[in-house]
């Protein structure tokens, strides 16, 4: 399967490449403002999907362009899929944007694959078996001081977004740090953490397809990854930490007065009032990737939709 994940995700780079000499003649579509989506997404997206179901036809796909509209709708196993995560970065001509691609069964990611095609670096894992970087083991940082720290982080870009919480936020963690960086794609940033470049990354408002690879990357990298409070569900709850283990846990302390983790009942209502299929809610499992974390709260239970729709 794993093989399978690399040869849809360096067919998508292929196509990103190509269209990355021409983006003058680029088509861009606004999704909602500063979110865009360009005929490269699509495109790649599309060789993915076609690449996974050849090989696997009986299997569910959760694609970000596409959603539930390809695949089987029930299946135990499911394709998390961003087909070029820093899109925004992709039409400024900004290099630092990649291919996300998870398999997740049952809702754990067994298989995780981040390409960044700029570069030809491949980041990969099966679970259980550790993570790379086309042929070298991956292992996060050893820095235990959070004043040694460099943090990755996102800011925010979404109309509604709470921007005075956002700065008191960075204000919180810039002081105690020793930098914070924001390139501009988080699949990537997760890797960078189980690369060691980053000893920690945080962000809200990501999506599954934005966290689930580098998820399993960051955990057989030896790292720890969680929601605000430290907890493992952090899928389907929009905010994210992740880093080394002694780095983790003050970030995590850090951050947890900034939580905004959803009730039971409200994921439950995304995931049918705002289109979020039985696919992504099960997918929330795979935060189970996640070591044990440093604070214990009781666990917020995901309810199964029955809805197939999605955006």
């Amino acid at each position: 399967m794993l093989n399978v994940a690399i040869k849809a995700a360096r067919a998508a780079g292929a196509i990103i490449n190509r269209a990355s000499m021409d983006l003058d003649i680029l088509k861009i579509n606004t999704k909602s403002p500063n979110d865009f989506v360009t005929e490269v997404d699509q495109a790649a997206e599309k060789i993915i999907i076609e690449t996974l179901l050849q090989a696997y036809p009986d299997h569910g796909i959760l694609a970000e362009e596409s959603g539930r509209e390809h695949g089987a709708k029930h299946s135990e196993f499911v394709w998390i899929i961003d087909p070029l995560d820093g899109t925004t970065n992709f039409i400024h001509g900004l290099p630092m944007y990649c291919v996300s691609i998870a398999l997740a069964h049952r809702g754990v990611v067994q298989q995780a694959v981040v390409y960044d095609p700029t570069r030809n670096d491949l980041f990969y894992a099966t679970k259980g078996r550790g993570a790379f970087m086309n042929d070298r083991r991956l292992r996060v940082s050893k820095r235990t001081r959070m004043s040694d720290a460099l943090i990755g982080t996102g800011f925010p870009f979404r109309r509604g977004d709470n921007f005075k919480r956002y700065l008191k936020m960075f204000e919180t963690v810039m002081t105690e740090c020793a930098g914070l960086r924001r390139p501009g794609a988080a699949a990537l940033d997760l890797c960078y953490v189980a690369a060691g470049y980053y000893d920690a990354f945080f962000e809200t408002g990501l999506q599954p397809w934005d966290v689930a690879a580098g998820s399993l990357i960051i955990t057989e990298a030896g790292g720890l990854i969680g929601n605000f409070t430290g907890e493992s569900d952090f899928l389907m709850q929009r905010e994210v930490v992740a880093g080394s283990p002694k780095i983790y846990g003050q970030l995590v302390q850090l951050l947890a007065p900034y939580t905004r983790v959803i009730k039971e009942e409200d994921v439950a209502a995304d995931a049918t009032g705002e289109g979020k299929d039985a696919a992504a809610v099960v997918a929330a499992a795979a935060a189970g990737n996640a070591p044990a974390a440093p604070k214990k709260r009781a666990a917020v239970r995901i309810k199964k939709s029955e809805g197939d729709e999605t955006n």
